[in-house]
């Protein structure tokens, strides 16, 4: 194998991260730049008597400083609820809110400054937590909600007025009462899961360049279409003025995912009319948003046999001060607590809260530990129960392959009996080859990737190089090498001849973003597709101008094959084009309606996860039982 041929197996932005050479948005300076520091709120719930700036603004290198009386006539924004402003204005709803902007001319000034802000808060009653929050005398954290639909996920929110529940989802299936009835055994658990920081590398930084009717952000975002639609709306502008370039970003496991402090960057910026960056901090992060915590009600009724007759299940999801993406996990939650398990008589409920406390939002497949965490340690407590091996218990009541686990979804595509079978062999060779007996099983199973929405453009040029032009965002998951490797395939050229693009709305073709695992399946399909629209095009050129049959034609590195030769790209481009220069331009996208799309196929996806019994520290349960998860601070998921 050849150096360049070694070289073209690595993964080029590894290349460029252990170089040196990879840029992210604090590498990044723009002509003219300020810097922002945010002043947050030390208070839970509180009205904003006054906000003093007159210190801060007389500071040597401050510019300006923002509050919300600046931007108040814009209103509010959400990517399902518009519920939350650009800055607080009259009151703050948790600890970490922003108040107040400092715009100066180094980030230093700006943070000495932003001690000599001074802002007087009027306590108001709090509710810090979901059952406080669901209280009948809770304070109420917003008093109206404006449901933006399908902004960004399918289907919307369904808030309860007047209450603190912003969303809630139902799924009832059979008759429960009935079933529980004639039981042989019921069992009940509750469950709690902490609300925990997602800790990236890479805290939120963005830079904005708001300039009269147009707007360029650079941002470490997971889904630039979302931040360019919540902006041009916001706004007042138009979607093709409002430019979002994505650089390397230093992780986000979708704590970068929707939008989060963008409005407010491009706030700063709208203000003094020049480009500024705010850099958060860790800490600056770990207020800006987390994952949502829960409170899980389980119930499950078994036969004589131990079979599930009927389970029920209530989930609580804590979303925090304002709404960002916790309707959709609290759906995703109630889906993902069923599990891969024949259940005739089923009822879910799950419902997002507000609280005042740091909003939640996505974070590595929502609702799904929350839910299976608390589906499958019940499942262990209901065989404890029941006196059946927790294994065994799984198996008698998993779905087969093809069989449905709840009639609205498509059935089950893999065997999970023989997945299972497998695990529990291995289980015993490792107990007979170690002294560590305790080992545990657990068993999920999810409907699809949401939002199978993707386009992709792939140039081939006259000398053979291809650029492959996507929304799909690296952040660290080698998104863009698989999607320069498809491209490379799919033309028969080697991945050396391939460049990914860094994202731009600007050049960019719309994808709806990066999370759920979709990039390499839905994304990785676009560029397929367009790969084959460019190749397409080639062969069509080969076949007109030198009469050939199609047939005959195929692609080979550097060129076209006519089986007899090779045709270089330069040949072809020179010949049919009549001069030096030229590239096929191939587009591919994939739609709800595409053809042969992996969703077409049944979506609810089983699978296996095995963990040690001694982190959780589970016990043979009495007949109801409350079980805390223990609550770390951060995550390094």
């Amino acid at each position: 194998m050849s150096a360049t041929d070694n070289m073209s197996s690595v993964r080029p932005d590894l290349i460029e991260k252990v170089t040196g050479r990879a840029e992210y948005v604090t590498d990044l300076t723009v002509p003219g730049m300020l810097h922002g520091f945010v002043v947050r709120s030390p208070a839970i719930h509180a009205r904003i008597v006054s906000i003093d700036t007159s210190a801060a603004r007389s500071m040597d290198g401050v510019v300006d400083v923002l509050v919300g009386e600046d931007v108040a006539s814009f209103g509010c924004w959400g990517v399902v609820l518009k519920d939350r402003p650009i800055i607080a204005t009259d009151r703050v709803r948790y600890v970490g809110e922003p108040v107040a902007v400092v715009i100066a001319e180094t980030i230093e000034i700006a943070e000495n400054a932003a001690e000599m802000v001074d802002v007087e808060y009027d306590e108001l009653p709090r509710a810090t937590t979901i059952r406080e929050a669901l209280a009948e005398d809770a304070p109420l954290i917003h008093e109206r909600h404006e449901n933006l639909e399908d902004f960004y996920f399918k289907g919307g929110a369904r808030p309860t007025q007047n209450s603190n529940i912003f969303h809630t989802y139902r799924n009832n299936v059979g008759d429960v009462e009935a079933a529980e009835a004639a039981a042989a055994y019921i069992h009940e658990d509750r469950f709690t899961f902490p609300a925990i920081s997602h800790f990236a590398m890479e805290p939120h930084a963005v830079i904005a360049d708001f300039q009269g009717d147009s707007l360029t952000v650079w941002a470490g975002a997971q889904t630039p279409t979302a931040v360019q639609k919540v902006l041009s709306r916001l706004y007042g502008l138009q979607l093709a003025k409002v430019r979002v370039i994505v650089p390397f970003v230093g992780g986000g496991f979708g704590g970068k995912a929707s939008v989060k402090i963008e409005p407010l960057v491009a706030a700063a910026s709208w203000k003094v009319q020049r480009p500024v960056r705010v850099a958060q901090s860790m800490t600056d992060s770990m207020l800006t948003c987390r994952r949502l915590g829960a409170d899980i009600t389980i119930r499950t009724a078994v036969d004589a046999k131990g079979r599930i007759v009927a389970k029920s299940a209530k989930l609580l999801l804590d979303g925090g001060a304002y709404s960002d993406t916790g309707s959709a996990v609290a759906t995703k939650s109630a889906n993902r607590i069923m599990g891969p398990y024949v259940v005739p008589n089923l009822r879910l409920e799950a419902c997002a809260v507000y609280t005042n406390t740091v909003p939640g939002a996505a974070f590595r497949s929502i609702g799904g530990p929350q839910a299976v965490w608390a589906k499958e340690s019940h499942m262990d407590n209901v065989a404890a129960a029941i006196g059946m091996d927790p294994a065994e218990f799984r198996l008698l009541n998993l779905a087969s392959r093809g069989e449905r686990i709840r009639p609205d979804l498509r059935a089950l595509d893999m065997d999970m009996g023989e997945l299972m079978g497998r695990v529990t062999q291995s289980f015993a060779s490792e107990v007979q080859a170690s002294n560590q007996q305790a080992r545990g099983l657990a068993v999920a199973a999810t409907d699809p990737a949401n939002t199978p929405i993707s386009n992709a453009i792939v140039r081939l040029k006259i000398d053979g190089s291809i650029l492959v032009s996507v929304s799909s965002i690296e952040v660290g998951q080698g998104a863009h090498a698989t999607m320069g490797r498809i491209a490379a395939q799919t033309l028969k050229q080697p991945t050396s001849a391939v460049t990914v693009l860094r994202t731009d709305t600007a050049v960019a073709p719309y994808d709806w973003g990066t999370g759920a695992s979709r990039s390499t399946v839905v994304v990785g399909l676009s560029v397929e597709n367009a790969a084959l629209d460019a190749a397409d095009q080639i062969l069509e050129m080969v076949a007109g101008v030198w009469e050939l049959p199609r047939e005959n034609l195929s692609l080979v590195e550097g060129g076209v094959s006519t089986g007899s030769e090779v045709l270089t790209f330069h040949q072809i481009f020179h010949r049919t084009l009549g001069v030096d220069s030229g590239e096929v331009i191939g587009r591919g996208a994939i739609t709800p309606r595409s053809r042969k799309a992996p969703w077409s196929s049944p979506p609810c996806s089983g699978r296996l996860r095995r963990a040690s019994l001694k982190s959780l520290s589970m016990k043979t349960p009495a007949k109801s039982k409350s079980l805390d998860m223990p609550a770390p601070l951060t995550s390094a998921a």
